[in-house]
């Protein structure tokens, strides 16, 4: 009997990816179901739903180290994410959760699913919430990832941009980690779904060796057949004189230890990269 799917957050990256994949699923976005609304979420019809889907999330780093924005991070990534955990609970759904690199300090080169939380930032703070609330539901899955590219503004297409006008960015070296294609997601969410394995967290990212943004940033040239030099920087370099800077993990690649165990393969992100910017051309 096929599951039926429920999509929060539906218009971001991940939501758009999602709904392409499931389009017989119901959808929702803030304006149609305010989660930080404990009753809207309660008095919801979720009557013939199996799998709840959040991708809904506050991700402006930035804007959550100020004093309004930490109040939003913290309703939509740890208070709006406990409501949903309370309806899964009473409906016996599953509830399917994006979580980040950023519920740790980056300190460690690989991250396991079982390392304990170091947020260095007001947004990782909020999202580790999050995941402690989902952590509570019956049957759920945290998808824990980094670095996500899909439709919409993100860092491959800014820089593609900048190539394409001429302009020569500087980048940052000291951050490594791996790309994520909204695509990549989808098929993990879509793995575990169908198979099964434990409920609990995994991590998910494209395999392929961790690059730094600098390096990416080459790397999107070179299979674009531009001519641009990349300068290199350092994190601390780069937001020297910017003010509310959150704090960045510096080391973000996530073991795929537990996911391969359930036999799911990783796709290496130079060759969705290539995909993508195909696309993009």
């Amino acid at each position: 009997m096929s599951k039926s799917y429920f999509i929060i957050g539906a218009n971001g990256q991940l939501g758009t990816a999602l709904r392409q994949r499931y389009p017989e699923a119901k959808f929702a976005d803030m304006v149609e179901l305010d989660i930080t609304n404990k009753q809207a979420v309660e008095n919801y019809n979720w009557s013939g739903i199996d799998v709840l889907i959040n991708t809904a999330a506050y991700t402006n780093v930035d804007g959550a180290e100020t004093t309004e924005g930490r109040k939003i991070a913290w309703a939509v990534n740890a208070d709006a994410v406990a409501n949903l955990v309370a309806v899964v609970a009473q409906h016996n759904m599953t509830l399917v959760h994006i979580s980040t690199d950023y519920v740790f300090d980056g300190t460690k080169q690989i991250h396991n699913e079982d390392e304990a939380f170091s947020p260095l930032s007001a947004y990782g703070s909020s999202k580790a919430a999050g995941d402690l609330a989902v952590s509570l539901a019956p049957k759920y899955y945290i998808l824990r990832t980094s670095w996500v590219i899909g439709e919409g503004k993100n860092f491959v297409r800014t820089m593609l941009e900048l190539g394409k006008k001429g302009v020569n960015p500087t980048v940052v070296n000291d951050q490594i980690g791996r790309l994520t294609f909204t695509s990549e997601l989808v098929r993990a969410i879509d793995h575990l779904l169908s198979t099964s394995p434990s409920y609990g967290t995994y991590n998910i990212t494209n395999s392929g060796d961790p690059a730094s943004w600098a390096e990416i940033t080459s790397k999107i040239y070179e299979l674009s057949s531009l001519d641009i030099t990349v300068g290199n920087t350092s994190t601390e370099e780069y937001y020297k004189d910017k003010e509310d800077i959150a704090p960045r993990p510096l080391q973000s690649t996530l073991s795929l230890d537990k996911i391969r165990g359930t036999g799911f393969e990783s796709r290496d992100w130079v060759e969705d990269l290539k995909l993508y910017l195909n696309k993009e051309q």
